[in-house]
């Protein structure tokens, strides 16, 4: 098992604590938080891997990533009253996931010899995609679709994934660089209130 692999389950058990955490706050039954967690944790890599022709999909092949997702959404449900700040706790996590899954994407991407542009872009849909799955199930505008520094965050993490691999061979360093990376734009962004303008019409 490579650390990429590591990195995978971990970055899927996030996303899976995530979206419970939004399922809840939705006030959704058992059955629909083990949903949205599961969608918001496979969804990127469900997408990445039909891309790619990865069939099976991943998560199909080994039973970790399930065992992942159960075992993430029952500690956000055992520990709910815990979690008394919801959405701090909801962005921490989605933070964390989107920085991982930013760098398995890109890497699939350019394991596969897709130019480094399809492999960015690659990265940033694996980390979004599931995210926007969970909030169109929610009933929400997705997150990337808003002024929030979202999948900007992903391709800045993307291209200083791209750059570290040509400066290091360590790949523990290109690893925790990039998720680094994209967790400190999210957190910058927020921070100061960075966001991207939003645009309107005056027809009404």
């Amino acid at each position: 098992m490579t650390p990429l692999y590591y990195l995978d389950i971990i970055g899927t058990a996030a996303f899976a604590i995530s979206g419970a955490l939004v399922a809840m706050n939705k006030r959704l039954d058992p059955f629909g938080v083990f949903i949205i967690a599961f969608v918001t944790a496979a969804g990127g890599g469900t997408m990445r891997d039909i891309l790619t022709g990865r069939l099976p999909v991943g998560w199909m092949q080994d039973i970790n990533y399930m065992y992942a997702i159960i075992i993430a959404t029952s500690i956000a449900i055992i520990f709910r009253k815990k979690l008394r700040f919801l959405s701090r706790t909801f962005f921490l996590f989605d933070t964390i996931g989107i920085g991982i899954f930013t760098i398995i994407g890109t890497e699939i991407g350019v394991k596969a010899g897709f130019h480094p542009v399809i492999s960015i872009a690659l990265g940033t849909m694996t980390a979004c995609f599931g995210g926007v799955t969970r909030d169109i199930l929610c009933n929400d505008i997705p997150i990337i679709f808003r002024k929030e520094i979202y999948a900007i965050a992903c391709i800045v993490g993307a291209i200083t994934f791209l750059v570290l691999q040509e400066f290091f061979e360590n790949t523990y360093i290109i690893y925790i660089g990039t998720t680094l990376i994209v967790i400190t734009v999210r957190l910058l962004a927020v921070a100061f209130k960075l966001s991207l303008p939003t645009f309107y019409s005056d027809n009404r």
